[in-house]
């Protein structure tokens, strides 16, 4: 790698950013190594390193110089296929990096600690076709996480996660074959609903199981045997709504019955206490006899 072939255009400030870049390269060497391993094709780390270059020779073309981080990132992109790839498996990634190449095809995150996927997070990918988030520790997705990619995702796995459901609107209109085994999966009737929207993974479908379920019963077995055997989760969620609603409506009745029992008997109360205290009272046929007496004395 003594000789690394220059790009025909003879901007100076593309051949200045070229050599800050391979300041960083020699930095990021090491991990640069360990990519290529990863890679489900053979690639060298002068591709890797060429590919970046390349990347960041076209941006520092504009006014505005790559923040820092997106060097990082760039030193990880490589060509597959004519393509730009960033694999960051294996970087104990604790979030979804930012400040990728925008014209990046397949983003390799597996085997990170990410813990769950924000609103917007590949917006910046508009090119994004592959997208690997396998065996993380996501326990959550934001309803609009793949807003921005929804028309060019193709491949998406979030096998080997902590998912126990998900929003239905999170997958609205997404088109990817997508890959959800070994999750935690809670079986009730929104998981229900989201998975008869998606092309499953037909290699591991059989892997996406109950974990757990609104019926005891289908705890462990596969979702889609479940499901194509007839059982209707959503039908399970109406009776436990109408049984909840017939409970609620009982205990009201119960309490305005109580109520009314309670207002009669006290009613009850102040209507005898007011007859005693009139009966108290001297009668008007008392009262005349008395002035009477009184007028014959005088």
């Amino acid at each position: 790698m003594n000789h690394l072939p220059a790009r025909s255009n003879g901007n100076r400030k593309r051949s200045k950013g070229a050599e800050e870049l391979q300041q960083v390269y020699w930095t990021l060497s090491g991990y640069l190594q360990q990519a290529t391993e990863l890679y489900p094709a053979p690639l060298s780390v002068s591709s890797c390193f060429q590919t970046a270059l390349n990347i960041y020779s076209d941006m520092s073309l504009s006014s505005t110089q790559p923040p820092v981080t997106m060097l990082f990132w760039i030193a990880h992109a490589c060509y597959r296929n004519g393509l730009v790839v960033v694999q960051c498996s294996s970087r104990n990634l604790e979030t979804i990096p930012s400040d990728l190449p925008q014209d990046t095809v397949a983003l390799l995150l597996s085997s990170n600690h990410i813990t769950k996927i924000p609103g917007q997070a590949f917006k910046h990918l508009p090119r994004l076709q592959e997208l690997d988030l396998s065996r993380n520790a996501i326990d959550s997705v934001d309803g609009n996480a793949f807003q921005g990619i929804l028309d060019t995702l193709r491949m998406l796995n979030l096998s080997h996660n902590r998912l126990r459901g998900v929003p239905k609107e999170a997958f609205a209109r997404l088109h990817a074959k997508i890959g959800l085994a070994n999750n935690p999966w809670h079986c009730e009737c929104t998981l229900q609903e989201v998975l008869r929207e998606l092309e499953l993974d037909p290699e591991t479908v059989s892997e996406v199981s109950c974990h757990t379920a609104v019926q005891d019963e289908y705890a462990g077995k596969p979702v889609i045997q479940v499901l194509d055997s007839g059982i209707n989760f959503c039908n399970f969620h109406h009776k436990t709504t109408d049984v909840a609603m017939f409970v609620t409506m009982f205990g009201w009745f119960t309490m305005v019955i109580a109520y009314v029992i309670y207002y009669v008997r006290h009613n009850q109360e102040d209507a005898r206490r007011h007859l005693e205290y009139l009966k108290s009272l001297p009668s008007s046929s008392q009262i005349s006899k008395d002035l009477d007496t009184i007028s014959t004395v005088l």
